[in-house]
């Protein structure tokens, strides 16, 4: 698979670069998808929500009525949770949401995710370029050349430059990252991937590992 590399002015530089099929061109697993991106946003949850039980309730334990005779249900503590200001029963309580997947599993859903975009034609190669100083306006430039200002769009860069990473960071649909950094719901999320002519062979030589 062959793709065209264009500079930051949209304009077609006449190389081309060959993409492996082995990372571009397979049959996407959806299930691998599936679970790498339930991964993502289950390790994004603090998971610090708590609510107090009726031993945490800080209220006497007298017995608040007798036993019989009131011609209502028995009540013992106003800790109870059938009573305003009682304890909750089953409240949530701190937990970690992650799980654990294999590292061929996490690589198989990149691919899969690579492989998606590259079916939808959803992926421009872009010759590697830098900006002299972190600027919105100078990465809105660079999306109004490829007519993707209104597109959720995706940079990845072969490491981390400041300048473009600031200059992105203020774009609601705008993301900028690494090769080191992607992960399958950032790939997912994009309508466009960019993908800077130097990331491209690090990106294949770590997902042929």
């Amino acid at each position: 698979m062959e793709l065209s590399v264009l500079n930051i002015k949209g304009e077609d530089t006449g190389k081309k670069v060959s993409v492996s099929e082995e990372i571009f061109g397979i049959e996407p697993n959806t299930h691998a998808i599936y679970l790498d991106v339930k991964l993502y946003l289950a390790n994004q949850r603090q998971g610090t929500h708590k609510s107090k039980e009726r031993a945490e309730i800080n209220h006497s334990t007298r017995k608040i009525k007798r036993q019989k005779g009131t011609g209502g249900a028995r009540a013992g503590s106003i800790k109870s949770p059938v009573f305003v200001g009682g304890g909750r029963i089953f409240g949530p309580r701190p937990r970690d949401y992650g799980f654990k997947i294999n590292k061929k599993v996490k690589v198989l859903a990149r691919i899969s995710a690579l492989s998606v975009k590259a079916k939808s034609d959803a992926i421009s190669v872009i010759e590697a370029f830098t900006f002299d100083a972190p600027k919105t306006k100078s990465y809105l430039n660079v999306l109004n050349s490829l007519s993707l200002v209104n597109t959720k769009t995706l940079l990845i860069l072969p490491a981390i430059d400041g300048n473009v990473y600031l200059s992105s960071r203020n774009i609601p649909k705008a993301r900028v990252t690494t090769v080191d950094s992607i992960n399958t719901y950032d790939l997912m999320y994009a309508d466009r991937l960019l993908i800077s002519e130097s990331a491209l062979s690090i990106l294949e030589t770590q997902l042929n590992k």
